[in-house]
C-alpha cells in the first residue's frame, strides 16, 4: 500500500460520516489540560459525582462469592428482567412481563438497539430537540433521517403536540425524547405527553422511543410521567431506562428496554449477535439497586436540585445568559448566543464551538457546547459537582466573558 494513501479513507463510509461524541471529546480536552498542571474545573461529563450506594456494592460482592462468573442470558437474568417488570408496574402505571425486558449494557445500547431493529433506509424518526449528542448519529448509523423539532426557549425547551403533528409524514418511523431531558433538564408534563400520544394514536404506524434514564431526578411537583403508561399507544412506546443516573451506576453499564413482545425479541436477536448478554456481576447489583431502599436516590435527587437553585441564581448574573430553570436531571443550558460575534482581541466567539473552546482555553472550565444537542444558541453546563467548584466555576465564566466585547 502506498505510503499516501490516507488510511482513514479506508475506514467504512458510515464510521466516517459519523460525527464524534462532543460531550466525550471537551472530557478529553479538559484531561489532557489538567495533565498540563491547569485547574481544571470539568463540568462537561454526565455522570453523578457520588458513589454507588453500599447495599448495591455488596451485592456484587455477594454476586461474586455465589459464583456469577459465567454468559448470562442474552436479554439478562429471568429475576433482573421480573424486578425491571416489578419496577415498570410500581412506579410507571406500565404493565410489561418479563418477556418483554432486554438488559443491555446501558441506556445508550438499549437505544441503539431500538432504532437499528425498528429504523429501515429512509425511514424518518423525530426527534425533539433540545437531544442528547448521540440520537442523531444512531439514527444515521441506521441509514435512517433525523426530523429534528425544535422546542422553543419560552416553552422550557418543549416541542408541542401540534409541533409533532406537522412534522409526521408517511415516511415517520419512530418518535425519539428523554424526559427529563438532557442538556436542558426540562420535564414534559402528563397533560403535554398525553397531547403528543394523542397525535400518536391518529398515526399507526409511528413508535414512541422514550429515553426516562433521568426519571428519579426530578424536581416538579407532580413527579414523572410515562407515556407508555397511556393505554391507546403503549403496545407502540418503547420505554427505555437504567440505572446510571439514579443510582450512580454509571460504570456499571446497565440499562433496558420495556416493548411490545416482537419488538423485546428483535432487539434480543440482535443482541445475541453483537454483544450477548452483559456483564454477570452488575445484574446482580441492578436487581438490589431496583429492590432496594429508596433514600440514597432521593438524597442524589435533593442535592440536585439544591445544586440546581444555585447554578441558575448565578447564571442569571451573567450579563447576557437566557437562563431557563431547569426541572430534572443536572445539568444548566443557557443561551449564550448574545455573545457571538464579540472577541477579547485574540478569538472571535461565532457559534457555541468557539465559545465551549475558547472558555476551556481562557477559563479552564468544561462545558459543552449545544450545537451537538441541536441547539446551537445554547451551553450544557454539569452541576453534577461540589457546591464550591460550581460557585468558582460559574465565577470564571462570569469574569471570562466580561472581556468580550
Amino acid at each position: 500500500m502506498s505510503a499516501s494513501v490516507e488510511t482513514a479513507s479506508l475506514l467504512a463510509d458510515r464510521i466516517i460520516a459519523l460525527e464524534e461524541s462532543s460531550t466525550l471529546a471537551m472530557t478529553k480536552k479538559a484531561r489532557e489540560l489538567a495533565a498540563q498542571g491547569h485547574k481544571v474545573i470539568s463540568l462537561s461529563v454526565g455522570e453523578p459525582d457520588f458513589k454507588t450506594p453500599k447495599h448495591i456494592c455488596e451485592a456484587a460482592k455477594q454476586a461474586i462469592d455465589e459464583g456469577y462468573h459465567g454468559y448470562s442470558p442474552v436479554a439478562g437474568y429471568a429475576d433482573l428482567r421480573k424486578a425491571i417488570a416489578d419496577k415498570f408496574k410500581r412506579e410507571n402505571n406500565i404493565d410489561w412481563k418479563p418477556e418483554n425486558i432486554v438488559v443491555s449494557t446501558g441506556a445508550k445500547h438499549s437505544l441503539a438497539n431500538v432504532i437499528q431493529v425498528l429504523v429501515n433506509p429512509g425511514d424518518e424518526v423525530v426527534i425533539l430537540a433540545p437531544y442528547w449528542v448521540s440520537y442523531s448519529e444512531m439514527v444515521k448509523l441506521a441509514e435512517g433521517k433525523s426530523v429534528v423539532l425544535d422546542g422553543a426557549f419560552e416553552n422550557n425547551f418543549k416541542v408541542t403536540a401540534e409541533q409533532l403533528e406537522a412534522a409526521i409524514t408517511d415516511r415517520t418511523k419512530i418518535v425519539m425524547y428523554a424526559s427529563p431531558n438532557n442538556p436542558t433538564g426540562s420535564v414534559y408534563s402528563e397533560a403535554e405527553l398525553r397531547a403528543i400520544a394523542d397525535v400518536i394514536a391518529r398515526h399507526e404506524n409511528v413508535f414512541v422511543l422514550a429515553d426516562e434514564i433521568y426519571e428519579h431526578i426530578n424536581f416538579t411537583p407532580n413527579g414523572h410521567f410515562s407515556i407508555g403508561s397511556i393505554p391507546e399507544i403503549k403496545d407502540r412506546v418503547i420505554t427505555v431506562n437504567g440505572v446510571a443516573k439514579g443510582f450512580a451506576m454509571t460504570g456499571w453499564r446497565i440499562g433496558y428496554i420495556g416493548a411490545a413482545k416482537w419488538i423485546a425479541d428483535g432487539v434480543e436477536k440482535l443482541q445475541g449477535q453483537v454483544t450477548s448478554g452483559t456483564n454477570s456481576i452488575a445484574q446482580r447489583a441492578t436487581i438490589a439497586a431496583l429492590n432496594g431502599p429508596t433514600e440514597p436516590t432521593r438524597e442524589m435527587a435533593q442535592a440536585y436540585e439544591r445544586r440546581r437553585d444555585l447554578v441558575v441564581k448565578l447564571l442569571k448574573e451573567i450579563p447576557g445568559f437566557k437562563v431557563n430553570v431547569p426541572e430534572g436531571a443536572f445539568y444548566a443550558f443557557p443561551d449564550i448566543s448574545y455573545y457571538y460575534g464579540k472577541s477579547d482581541g485574540e478569538t472571535t466567539i461565532n457559534n457555541s464551538d468557539d465559545f465551549a473552546l475558547w472558555l476551556l482555553n481562557k477559563a479552564y472550565v468544561a462545558t459543552v457546547a449545544g450545537s451537538g444537542f441541536g441547539a446551537p444558541y445554547g451551553l450544557r453546563i454539569s452541576t453534577a459537582a461540589s457546591d464550591e467548584s460550581l460557585t468558582e466555576a460559574v465565577q470564571r465564566i462570569k469574569e471570562a466573558v466580561a472581556t468580550l466585547k
